[in-house]
């Protein structure tokens, strides 16, 4: 038994963060224990566990998913604790002792803020403060913050491996320090600590406004204080205060926008070491600023945590030098230089290349450039202040020939671990997979941007709302969405509960907010980190939020009629859809009243959730009362008497059926109907931002798994693979970002890395592997496993290293049509398992009947369900429907088409009409059958040539 995944709030060893009430976390693997009967958390002043401060004694219901620890914590004070686990068989661990450090707290700064002494707040400063350590330091602490952007060195080291620093968030509510352990970088005697300043967020370009004069401030600032204790525990406070020094640095100027121009020949050599002649630097001022905003971190580092390699250099027909990643990336190159004194290297980002060149312009006004100003010594240039998005850098100003092994790509991102993994026979779909993750590791820089490259990267709650199912089983996301939804609850108190469409919300976009899907990030996203994670205390922090929402969301609906329907002010609807009467807008072709009337019911239904989770009995019977108003309200308004939904497009019969909106007894209409209008449309997709989310699930959970597959392998526009075959790499903005051509469809707003359309993974984790959270026992203590084979794809597998510990799911169809299915169900947890299309009889589990195995299963329908308890599991079994594909009447044209062996066989038999329609025509008919078209008004022929059709076929594989 081994006890791994020690995290307390979900973060592993977390230094100088805002902790509230800590809960501690583990997992358990390499053990034949099926369930664990107790656990006993002890916490310590010292890692020796000599002074206790907590023990929890042999506990038969500690929670391994969020153990709340009963302490009194103090500022600035590390505390150690330890697990052990008792298994039901008798197999016990202790685990490896981690631990959990507080920051300052409530503990008053004894430290200023400062500012460097010019006026001209262009110049970037370098600042420095010597200090004296007379006796040996036992620990070390810095805390800081910097605005915009601030890095720290200590003695000519830099201090931490972060970027970025103090990442993004509303600054105008809140300002998150930073703490550092810096025990290993102070020195006997004279020391020297040093910051430099960029611009970043809070004081650079940014938002739509193109405001050069800063979205929160126009000044730079800093604020630090480092705490030097010695072996008597005496504690030494060095502060930032007026007895700093400033000069300007290498930094000629920084923007998130624009990237950064470096001038080598102004660094100051030694700046932040000892001995350096200061006589020419500047002082500090007073930076005038609240200190009830100053708090301690909730963010996650920002990091390098991957480097790539150059694919390719590119000589392109306009003469060009251009860097092929391989992949589209967010973070910067880091590269080796050695130029003559002058020379200005400047590397520029795009995402695409057009007609075999360099290509940026639909990144706005986003000049994305670094600028490398050469003092004639060799060196390492990257830039400190900014991040790019892109595959393609033009080098321009490079003396010589360039060595690609000189230039590697930093992938910076927040510091979450990879938690799911999908791969499957088909290689276009394992890149689509790819995609998603990619486009998550860009976009997840400290908030949920909707794109990293363009004059944009912003926070945009729809984007992340509809993707946050994805990312939670993609990456370990839950204290990454911990700190952005606590910015999206600051956003919403000035604003009575309205959340805004960006969040953070910065000064261009303080007037835009209240859409639909958007807003009910505020309930979506609580509620999918709890079902996935387990752990209550980010409902505890967001319930205000979430009902903050749905109240704003009712005080509309109150002030315009009270029908219980959301009907006035704007709203983004389905965003992006294929459906919209004006091809050139962005605005899908369902009503936005429908969007936002069903949200105003889904989220007061999630709201009602929260409060039952939470205990809150009054709150939960007072919005599941409001969510069935509502749903009344839509049934009375978009359903006829007879079942039918006055709203004819794609999206509003997925939304109808995910979001539990029809009628009970009209559901099977419904079904039949979005068949209905899928076959209508060819079998494509045009959903938009609100659709495509739930379209391919919603299928699946309504006996159309075929459909959900169709879509999934379509490779034309418009399609998932569509994208992927044009060499994507990540998500893409628009179903048509490229045309087939591979020139770009539109300039004005068109990312390549864009991951809402990713979304698909969360249908490929839960439905085609068919691993699901189970709201009652959330955080995977139980989960279903119901996985969807599809002869189509021949198999797939994948795994979820959830909170609860590692989950495996994998199918495969042989070759005569068998079933083998493996699961893995991690230590303590427990799997409704669904096989589809079995007998009892037939199945064999670990080698066993499975009548025989002593696993509880039974027929349910055409399935067999069996509870699963830890453990690995392998079953096989011939289904009773048959899962190989033989060409009949009912295959889809196109593919009959694909195969010269079985048209030479249909088309004798098939009507002179339809033997001399165009080709080009037939493969506009889609996935429509024989069977389809001679139901056609203008095919319609007689049946029984099918009949002869399926004869001539029978026994033809399309494998």
């Amino acid at each position: 038994m081994k006890i791994v995944k020690l995290k307390t709030n979900h973060i592993e060893n977390p230094l100088g963060f805002t902790l509230g009430r800590p809960r501690v976390s583990w997992a358990v693997e390499e053990t034949k224990a099926i369930r664990q009967v107790a656990a006993q958390v002890r916490v310590a002043a010292d890692d020796a566990f000599q002074t206790i401060l907590f023990d929890s004694g042999k506990d038969a219901n500690a929670n391994s998913l969020a153990f709340e620890l009963p302490l009194e914590l103090e500022a600035c004070t590390r505390y150690y604790w330890q697990v052990t686990v008792w298994g039901d068989n008798g197999e016990t661990a202790t685990s490896e002792i981690a631990w959990f450090e507080t920051a300052k707290m409530d503990q008053p700064w004894q430290a200023q803020w400062i500012s460097p002494d010019w006026e001209d707040q262009t110049r970037h400063p370098l600042l420095r403060k010597e200090f004296s350590a007379a006796a040996p330091v036992v620990s070390a602490r810095i805390y800081a913050v910097g605005l915009g952007l601030y890095k720290l060195e200590m003695n000519g080291k830099p201090v931490g491996d972060e970027v970025l620093t103090p990442g993004y968030h509303a600054y105008n509510r809140w300002i998150q320090y930073q703490t550092y352990d810096v025990t290993g970088l102070v020195q006997a005697g004279d020391n020297v600590l040093g910051a430099m300043l960029g611009n970043g967020w809070y004081k650079g370009r940014f938002g739509f406004t193109g405001n050069a004069g800063g979205e929160y401030g126009d000044t730079f600032g800093f604020l630090c204080e480092l705490h030097l204790t010695d072996a008597n525990g005496n504690t030494t406070v060095i502060g930032s205060d007026l007895s700093w020094k400033a000069t300007v640095g290498p930094v000629l100027d920084s923007s998130i926008y624009d990237g950064e121009t470096y001038d080598a020949n102004q660094k100051v050599c030694g700046w932040s070491k000892p001995g350096l002649d200061t006589a020419d630097w500047k002082g500090v001022k007073p930076f005038e600023i609240d200190f009830n905003l100053v708090e301690a971190r909730r963010n996650l580092p920002i990091k390098i945590m991957e480097t790539l390699p150059v694919a390719e250099v590119i000589h392109t027909p306009a003469g060009e030098t251009v860097l092929d990643m391989g992949q589209n990336m967010v973070g910067w190159l880091r590269f080796k230089v050695n130029a003559p004194k002058g020379t200005e290297i400047m590397l520029q980002w795009g995402e695409v290349l057009q007609g075999g060149n360099f290509f940026r312009d639909n990144l706005r006004s986003a000049r994305a450039e670094y600028h490398y100003i050469s003092d004639g010594k060799e060196a390492i240039a990257e830039p400190n202040f900014t991040f790019y998005g892109g595959r393609y850098i033009k080098v321009s100003g490079w003396e010589g020939e360039l060595n690609p092994d000189d230039f590697t790509g930093c992938v910076v991102y927040s510091d979450m671990e990879q938690t799911g993994q999908v791969e499957t026979a088909h290689p276009l779909v394992n890149r689509l997979f790819l995609n998603a993750l990619w486009g998550q590791k860009g976009n997840f820089v400290d908030v949920p941007t909707d794109c990293p490259q363009r004059d944009e990267r912003m926070g945009w709650t729809g984007d992340a709302q509809v993707f946050s199912g994805t990312a939670c089983m993609n990456m370990d996301v839950a204290a990454f969405f911990s700190k952005y939804l606590h910015d999206m609850w600051m956003e919403q108190i000035p604003r009575g509960g309205n959340v805004p469409f960006v969040v953070p919300s910065a000064r261009a976009t303080e007037g835009g907010a209240g859409s639909s899907a958007w807003g009910d990030a505020a309930t979506v996203i609580p509620w999918n980190v709890y079902l996935h994670y387990g752990d209550k205390a980010i409902l505890e922090q967001q319930f205000e939020s979430m009902k903050g929402w749905v109240d704003y969301i009712k005080g509309v609906d109150d002030s315009s009629g009270g029908r219980r329907l959301w009907t006035v002010g704007f709203s983004f609807g389905d965003w992006l859809a294929l459906d919209g009467e004006d091809p050139l807008s962005p605005m899908g072709g369902t009503p936005t009243d429908f969007i936002s009337s069903a949200y105003y019911c889904y989220s007061a239904g999630l709201t009602a959730k929260a409060a039952k989770a939470l205990g809150k009995t009054k709150e939960a019977q007072e919005y599941q009362q409001l969510a069935d108003e509502v749903r009344d309200a839509i049934r009375a308004e978009y359903f006829t008497p007879t079942g039918r939904l006055a709203i004819n497009t794609q999206t509003a019969h997925v939304v109808s059926l995910f979001m539990d909106l029809a009628p009970e007894k009209f559901v099977g209409r419904i079904e039949d109907d979005l068949r209905a209008r899928l076959l209508k449309d060819k079998e494509h997709l045009k959903t938009g931002f609100v659709g495509t989310p739930y379209l391919c699930r919603t299928l699946s959970m309504h006996n159309a798994n075929d459909l959900a597959y169709t879509l999934l392998l379509h490779e034309d526009f418009p399609s998932w693979l569509y994208a992927v075959k044009l060499g994507a790499t990540t998500i893409w903005e628009r179903w048509n970002s490229l045309l087939p051509d591979g020139t770009i469809s539109d300039l004005t707003m068109n990312s390549f890395n864009h991951y809402s359309y990713g979304s698909i993974v969360e249908w490929m984790y839960q439905h085609m592997l068919g691993l699901r959270p189970v709201e009652d026992q959330p955080g995977y203590r139980r989960a279903i496993l119901a996985p969807q084979p599809e002869p189509r794809m021949k198999w797939a597998k994948g795994s979820l290293d959830s909170a609860a510990g590692l989950y495996q799911s994998e199918w495969k169809i042989g070759q005569d049509g068998d079933l083998t299915f493996h699961f893995r169900v991690p230590f303590n947890a427990t799997a409704a398992l669904t096989l589809p299309d079995a007998d009892l009889a037939s199945v064999t589990v670990n080698g066993k009947a499975l009548a025989e195995s002593g696993l509880k299963a039974e027929a349910c329908g055409s399935s067999i369900c069996v509870e699963l308890t830890a453990g690995e599991w392998n079953f096989h079994y011939m289904p009773t429907k048959s899962y190989i594909r033989f060409y009949s009447s009912y295959t889809p044209i196109v593919d009959l088409m694909a195969n010269e062996e079985v048209m030479a066989k249909v088309l004798p038999l098939l009507p002179e009409q339809m033997r001399r329609s165009d080709p080009q025509m037939m493969n506009r008919i889609g996935r429509s059958s024989l069977r389809d078209l001679g139901r056609h008004p203008m095919m319609r022929f007689d049946p029984s040539i099918l009949d002869q059709v399926d004869e001539a076929l029978k026994g033809m594989r399309m494998d």
